[in-house]
């Protein structure tokens, strides 16, 4: 079924309908039958619609909504798209009455509405999800206790930092990854509805009621605009993509520590997998999948972004592309966040004590302590551990002898300093890698975190509204 024909005299030839047929928009039903809901509602508000019309094309609409809710509804081969399915489905149940329901209103607003309605509990989804993933680093992090680890640049040992932190490190990028998803909220939670083709229309329309029906926050300011842009489902699309990027990060350490040559986790068998060939191997491919489809998901806001920038106002055909980039960036987020959660809960964490050399700046530091000019401490320490290696040592051999034969300022106590859990122990900086540090960041992550999923919970719906 198609909701247009009137001046054509054929239908349309297989190839067109080929072509520009695609089923991407029906995940998107039941935000149709809500908006549909709402709409009849407001067309009853307005008076464009009797009661009686409006509660025989909420009686339809709800039948449908249970087909769905009851895994019945069925979608044919002639339909469409996801509004032609419905109007198609109500007229077999209500027979010419369904032919109001399109009443002051265009496919172009309706497919807006339908997407800012599933972005908004998309969202909510996303937000909790992102969430549970950073309470999973925090409660293995709470674990690790004082577990000291090298921290990485270049990917050359550091400095000598608590695992917690590290792992810490993941989640308050999480946690910004969330905050992102609950700002475009502000800019997706605005109703289209009203703006029909373009246009607006001629009948006495109250888009505000529609949108408090919906529980949405607002309403369009500009018809064209509300039909055509697309700027938030590309907002979304970048939530999802710097959300992946992160995720990609994490996945990449854990590739790392799983090898041989890292040695700092092992991963449950059921969140692994084996070669065809080689029988000893275990491999962490659901990592290197959330690794891989990252790069994916940065194609898809390309592709989304590229869609947008040529088009002329209003509504054009090209933005039924949309759903093609939108979905599955989505989709493979809310995977890579599944199977990472369950991966890090029950990892076996058992990270080896950093390299001799991970407290060379603390060293330096004591100078600095002392009065000695950072560059000149530097220089002092960068010799001492040129010294020491010549002789085949590292900071696990070194004496007070060797301290003073480097800088008169030092003093026998000083040995202790190349300790990597006195390393981490001397740490003063706020927000630095010191135990007290990971602790205060466990209690403000829990606060953070608490507070997302709060708002990811506001913007939960019992369903369709009601006319």
């Amino acid at each position: 079924m198609t909701l247009w024909g009137g001046r054509f005299g054929e239908g349309p030839a297989e190839a067109l309908w080929a072509f520009t047929v695609s089923p991407a928009d029906r995940r998107l039903l039941l935000d149709d039958l809500e908006g549909s809901l709402a709409h009849i509602a407001g067309l009853v508000h307005a008076g464009i619609l009797d009661e009686a019309d409006g509660r025989a094309l909420r009686t339809g609409l709800e039948q449908i909504q249970s087909e769905v809710f009851r895994g019945v509804f069925v979608f044919e081969e002639g339909d469409e798209d996801v509004h032609s399915a419905v109007e198609r489905r109500l007229f077999e149940i209500g027979g010419e009455a369904a032919g109001r329901l399109h009443t002051g209103r265009s496919r172009n607003d309706q497919i807006a509405l339908d997407l800012r309605l599933h972005l908004r509990d998309a969202a909510a989804s996303r937000i909790r999800q992102i969430a549970g993933l950073a309470r999973a680093l925090a409660l293995r992090a709470e674990e690790a206790g004082e577990t000291v680890v090298a921290s990485y640049t270049h990917l050359q040992q550091a400095q000598a930092v608590p695992f917690a932190h590290h792992l810490l490190a993941h989640a308050w990028a999480l946690v910004r990854d969330a905050e992102r998803f609950r700002d475009a909220l502000n800019r997706i939670d605005v109703s289209p509805l009203g703006a029909g083709a373009g246009g607006g229309s001629r009948l006495p329309l109250d888009p505000s009621f529609v949108a408090a029906r919906l529980g949405m926050s607002g309403v369009f300011e500009n018809s064209l605009d509300a039909v055509s842009s697309r700027d938030v489902e590309a907002e979304y699309l970048f939530c999802c993509v710097q959300t992946m990027v992160h995720l990609s990060r994490l996945a990449e350490e854990l590739v790392l520590w799983s090898t041989a040559e890292f040695g700092w986790a092992e991963y449950a068998d059921r969140h692994t997998t084996g070669s065809s060939a080689l029988p000893h191997k275990k491999n962490p491919d659901a990592a290197e999948l959330a690794r891989g489809k990252a790069a994916t998901a940065i194609g898809h806001l390309t592709g989304l972004l590229a869609l947008q920038k040529g088009l002329p106002l209003s509504y054009n055909r090209d933005l039924q592309q949309d759903k093609e980039h939108l979905f599955p960036a989505d989709d493979d987020l809310a995977g890579a966040l599944d199977v990472l959660t369950a991966m890090i809960l029950e990892a076996s964490f058992d990270p080896p004590s950093p390299g001799p050399w991970v407290a060379a700046l603390d060293l330096a530091e004591v100078l600095v302590e002392r009065g000695v000019p950072f560059r000149e401490a530097h220089r002092v320490v960068g010799g001492m551990v040129a010294t020491l290696e010549e002789a085949g040592l590292d900071f696990a051999s070194l004496t007070a002898e060797h301290l003073a034969a480097a800088h008169p300022l030092f003093r026998p106590d000083d040995v202790a300093t190349a300790d990597p859990v006195e390393s981490v122990r001397a740490r003063r900086s706020p927000g630095g890698a010191s135990f007290e540090s990971a602790a205060a960041q466990l209690g403000m992550l829990a606060g953070r975190l608490d507070a997302l999923e709060r708002s990811a919970g506001a913007l939960d719906r019992s369903g369709g509204a009601e006319a």
